[in-house]
């Protein structure tokens, strides 16, 4: 793997974004991989928590490129200001008091993509630094839950499911990850 750009590795998750990733072995499986996710055959499903009550599926489609002033961040921004295409498929697996669990479909794939759309709807992701991810807690909150986001550390993402074709034998691939225990603790006790 050691000469194999990047290790190998085909596509990234954020850091603290817990889950499927993949990793090619060859140069032949990274060069296919790579072409099968530009061409976005390759399928994406990440489990996310966000602040506020979604109250149906939804897509949202806004080019997403790197933040003005903040240079560390993304954001919603223009195309003639150097946005990309960027387009992030949801719908709502459960809601809770002030919080929601989405399942998340990337149709593209940008740096943040998640966390940026979700934040522009003003749903960003529980737990996370970088764009607004403090809880506000419910008026009957439970010690429980007041604990739970004290312990959570991240933002609520993970990247649940994947799919693609394999590069050789070209039967489909699926795979899943079951969700971590801090997310399950988390669920459990919104």
């Amino acid at each position: 793997v050691a000469e194999i750009p990047r290790a190998g590795i085909v596509h990234r998750l954020d850091k603290e974004t817990s889950g499927l990733l993949v990793v090619a072995k060859t140069l032949e499986a990274q060069t296919d991989l790579v072409r099968q996710l530009q061409a976005r055959t390759v399928k994406r499903h990440y489990l996310a928590l966000v602040h506020g009550n979604i109250t149906g599926d939804g897509t949202v489609d806004a080019p997403i490129g790197r933040h003005p002033t903040q240079r560390v961040k993304m954001a919603v921004v223009a195309v003639e200001r150097h946005g990309k295409e960027a387009r992030t498929h949801y719908a709502v697996r459960e809601r809770f008091a002030g919080a929601t669990l989405l399942e998340c479909r990337l149709a593209t794939g940008r740096t943040h993509q998640i966390r940026v759309h979700m934040a522009h709807i003003k749903h960003p992701l529980i737990g996370d630094p970088l764009y607004g991810g403090a809880f506000r807690l419910p008026k009957a909150a439970t010690e429980r839950l007041v604990e739970s986001l004290r312990g959570f550390r991240r933002q609520a993402l993970h990247a649940e499911k994947l799919s693609f074709t394999h590069p050789v034998s070209q039967l489909l691939l699926a795979f899943e990850s079951p969700i971590p225990a801090d997310m399950v603790a988390l669920i459990d006790s919104l």
